[in-house]
């Protein structure tokens, strides 16, 4: 509690007197009370029978029942208290009232068309929105009868899009979540099938609670609104929220407020806290922003970064700021010097992992294991990892908590709401000042939890509402966890409001969104308009649009999906030249091993020539940005569009514009690109051979057209110790070492609970001691990706604007049915464009074993980084000085830009 605060409340009980809240010493205060009562307390009810859900409520007058025949009569039958007993076979009992429906003709509603064949239901008689809204709160049933009113079948109502039909106009325009102001305090939570919302009041995190009072409804909006004519902040509160949870009754939920902006620590309590006050805002920090801007997504190089990872292991860090937001703060340590150097070469923004308030991390007292001295293929450093998981101090994120409040264990005092913000805020002060835009991972696609789970936020709340569910009322889990349904309109709001909070409160630049393409196209786009439209600059957006699970194919919803995005302006993912580059991801070690690709064992086998030809087009069409419309002539001798190309059933070019296909060969998922080498390429294959190839793949994506994105640690050959999915596997198996002494190989067999059935074959690699770069190799690793990135910032070149403009001027030599695939030719025509530096660019990949060569027409020579005597690759050039004149030679495992005119 800050001091303002506290003398704050102290003067105002002196002079004011107790408010009336405080005055009511009898109230109740154990429902308040996490020491006394429980977080979900059951309240009496008459008895609540456990049905499916197999009907919607799909407006405020309809309702549809997919599966049911329309013979018979339908009731609705409602229960304030429950106590409804349905039995087929038998009459309904023990409601308070029923209201008959009718067939209807009406069409369904725009959102709701992919139900399944059934009846159309509406009210056999009007129905006011009294009756309406009661109908919402307690026990609902719909049954079918026969004529004699004995129960055919029955189920619950998924009522999503009634309540969006009844309240979503009126609470859409409102503002949620907690203001405090000098004057007043005054909190909103959309709770429109709750009975009572109360708040309960703590002076303190750790306080007894010493005030409770209620919150008034608003029937327009199905809000709850309270206020107090005083300055709470540094107070906190929880709601107390009674709602009718199938199967339990009614139940006193308490529960944290959704739209928190800061916690107290592990988000037992919501602080009330104004992001415009001093404590929060570090110096300088409503200072006009110098970072650069970025009107398009191709202009992007992305950098993705765990805030943990990036200085846990960093001894110019000060102990107490390792694995904290406050370690960007120190200028000279390994890391900062590293991201200004990359900035220096091209890298435009940092993606943090999720930051917002996530679930998995304990905020105070977590574990840092002391990891056992073993052998690099031993079992003891997963064990004692694993002994700690989920008490440890390490994990990816992806375990949503809160959306707009940023996460604890990354502030020095995660008990103090104002710390976490102000931290926050100077680290994307300190980012920018080294010259890197900021985003951040978003993860809206699914919570920690949902039903009656403690951490199910939302769902405590509204129960049924934001959880995407299955035709049975089951919430769906496609997604690894509990999916939401961002296609509900409250839903698409805290999405939306949630972004532009980050947008304007911490002047993030631009985002990524975990497995987009589980969120509805349009609301993606709306996201986008209200923030150029509320802030006036580009943002810009990425994401995984995968598709998959229950929204596959447009189920429901056109979704925000590779092939749904063309032409929207928002980048995807593309694993089209990924998998070409790589090989397979995904699988046994044993399948990953056989799963090559053109960086790694593809092109050594005479006999999957066909294989190798595809991947060459499929990288070829990523240089030209993965383009549905770019022509060139592949490997059967024909003239094909990217769309044209095949790709696992689906087309290979899927983008509109360059930068709507993102450009990966590794991000935090799967195997890092130097553990996928380890185990595809020949154990005897040399360090400087697995370099020279890492460097390929980096260049494969920087010299691309589109968005560029590479993983924290691809250019210092990053590894995971074979970990395949590292996402709670403690700091031992995410170390990342900005001092360049350690690329993370051998640090133990990974983890057994996702790589435990590859221990045998995991175990001889991880024990070659051959396989473990030195730190000089290190060294000269980040050199050659900085060389890439110092080629690729050269020239305009790389990030053409428009599809059209790719087509014009970028061409492919030697493809086609006779090509030699591990030869990769691309030419860039310069001429009259702007920023382009050189009259041409020519890039060469070559993924031979052996030196190539080859005739292109025009006076070539070597690129100026090249050239230069700080070259990092010094094959380059004595390997062109030994070439025939009139054609160009290349090393073995290289990628090389040759310039004409203008250099």
């Amino acid at each position: 509690m800050t001091v303002f605060s506290r003398l704050g409340w102290v003067s105002w009980v002196l002079f004011m007197g107790l408010p009336t809240w405080a005055q009511s010493q009898t109230r109740e205060l154990a429902a308040c009370d996490e020491t006394r009562t429980p977080f979900a307390q059951a309240l009496p009810h008459a008895g609540a029978a456990v049905l499916n859900a197999q009907a919607y409520g799909v407006s405020a007058e309809l309702f549809r029942w997919p599966g049911q025949p329309l013979d018979g009569q339908f009731r609705l039958l409602h229960s304030a208290q429950g106590g409804i007993q349905v039995a087929v076979g038998e009459q309904a009992q023990g409601f308070d009232s029923s209201f008959p429906l009718a067939a209807s003709s009406r069409d369904l509603p725009a959102g709701f068309t992919w139900l399944g064949a059934g009846p159309t239901l509406q009210w056999a008689a009007p129905l006011d929105r009294t009756a309406q809204l009661e109908v919402l709160r307690g026990q609902t049933i719909l049954v079918r009868e026969d004529e004699r009113g004995n129960v055919l079948a029955a189920t619950r109502i998924q009522m999503a899009g009634a309540l969006d039909a009844l309240f979503a106009d009126a609470a859409e325009p409102l503002s949620f979540g907690i203001v405090s102001r000098p004057d007043r305090t005054e909190g909103r939570v959309w709770a429109p099938t709750a009975r009572t919302v109360e708040v309960c009041v703590y002076p303190g995190a750790q306080a007894a609670p010493s005030g409770r009072l209620a919150a008034a409804w608003d029937a327009a909006s199905g809000s709850w609104h309270w206020r107090q004519p005083l300055d709470m902040q540094g107070q906190f509160v929880t709601y107390l929220v009674e709602v009718w949870v199938e199967g339990q009754g009614w139940v006193r939920q308490r529960v944290t407020d959704p739209y928190a902006v800061s916690l107290s620590a592990n988000s037992r309590r919501t602080a009330v806290l104004d992001l415009s006050a001093p404590q929060t805002q570090p110096k300088g920090w409503n200072a006009p922003t110098r970072v650069r801007e970025i009107q398009r997504l191709n202009e992007m190089v992305v950098y993705e970064l765990h805030v943990r990872d990036f200085s846990r292991d960093d001894p110019t860090v000060r102990p107490a700021w390792r694995g904290k937001y406050n370690a960007f703060l120190e200028g000279h340590s390994y890391g900062m010097r590293h991201l200004r150097a990359l900035a220096q070469v091209g890298v435009t923004d940092v993606h943090l992992l999720p930051v917002f308030d996530l679930a998995t991390v304990p905020e105070q007292g977590c574990l840092e294991p002391k990891l056992p001295k073993a052998a690099p293929s031993s079992p003891l450093q997963q064990a004692t990892v694993m002994a700690v998981a989920g008490q440890d101090c390490f994990n990816w994120g992806y375990d949503p908590f809160h959306f707009n409040a940023p996460e604890g264990s990354f502030a020095t005092d995660p008990d103090d709401p104002a710390v976490r913000v102000r931290e926050f805020r100077q680290m994307v002060q300190a980012l920018h000042r080294a010259g890197l835009r900021v985003g951040m991972d978003m993860v809206y696609n699914h919570t920690t939890a949902a039903g009656q789970k403690e951490r199910a936020v939302l769902d405590r709340i509204v129960p049924g509402y934001y959880q995407r569910l299955n035709a049975q009322g089951e919430v769906e889990r496609s997604t690894c966890c509990d999916n939401t349904a961002t296609e509900h309109r409250m839903m698409a709001k805290l999405m939306s409001d949630s972004l532009l909070l980050w947008s304007r409160e911490y002047k993030l630049d631009s985002y990524r969104f975990d497995l987009m393409g589980h969120q509805p196209r349009a609301a993606m786009l709306a996201m986008r308009e209200r923030l150029r439209r509320e802030l006036g600059r580009e943002i810009l957006f990425i994401g995984e649009g995968w598709n998959f699970g229950e929204v596959a194919n447009g189920a429901r919803f056109v979704q925000a999906s590779q092939l749904s995005l063309k032409g929207d302006g928002i980048g995807t993912f593309s694993d089209r030249g990924r998998d070409a580059a790589r090989g397979g991801s995904f699988g046994s070690v044993k399948d990953l091993m056989g799963s090559k690709g053109w960086l790694n064992g593809l092109l050594d086998d005479p006999a999957r020539r066909l294989e190798a030809l595809r991947a060459a087009d499929l990288l070829r069409l990523q240089l030209a940005g993965t383009l549905a419309e770019f022509r060139f002539v592949t490997h059967e001798g024909t003239a094909k569009r990217g769309a044209e190309i095949d790709y696992a059933g689906q087309p290979a070019g899927y983008a509109d514009q360059p930068g709507e296909a993102v450009h990966y060969v590794e991000n935090h998922d799967n195997h890092t690109l130097f553990d996928a080498n380890v185990l595809k390429l020949p154990p005897a294959a040399s360090l400087a051979e697995r370099l020279f190839r890492q460097t390929l793949g980096s260049a494969l994506v920087a010299w691309s057209q589109g968005t560029v994105y590479v993983h924290a640690g691809q250019e210092l050959l990053r590894s995971k110790s074979l970990d395949r999915n590292s996402y709670d596997s403690g700091d031992a198996f995410n170390r990342l070492d900005y001092s360049l002494r350690d690329n993370g190989f051998g640090h133990g067999l990974p983890p057994e609970p996702d790589n435990g059935r590859d221990w045998a074959a995991i175990a001889p690699l991880l024990g070659n001691a051959a396989l473990r770069p030195t730190p000089a190799q290190l060294r000269q690793a980040v050199a050659a990706f900085g060389d890439v990135m110092r080629i690729r910032s050269s020239s305009s070149l790389f990030s053409l604007p428009t599809a059209a403009e790719v087509q014009k001027r970028v061409r492919f030599h030697g493809s086609g049915p006779h090509q030699d695939p591990a030869l990769i030719v691309a030419e860039l025509d310069g001429t009259g464009w702007p920023g382009a530096r050189f009259q041409g660019l020519l890039l060469v990949f070559n993924g031979a074993s052996e030196a190539r060569e080859l005739s292109v027409p025009g006076a070539w020579r070597l690129h100026p980084v090249h050239a230069s005597p700080n070259a990092a690759d010094r094959r380059v050039a004595p390997t062109l000085r030994a070439s025939r004149p009139g054609v160009l030679r290349v090393p073995p495992w290289s990628a090389v830009a040759f310039v004409r005119d203008g250099g």
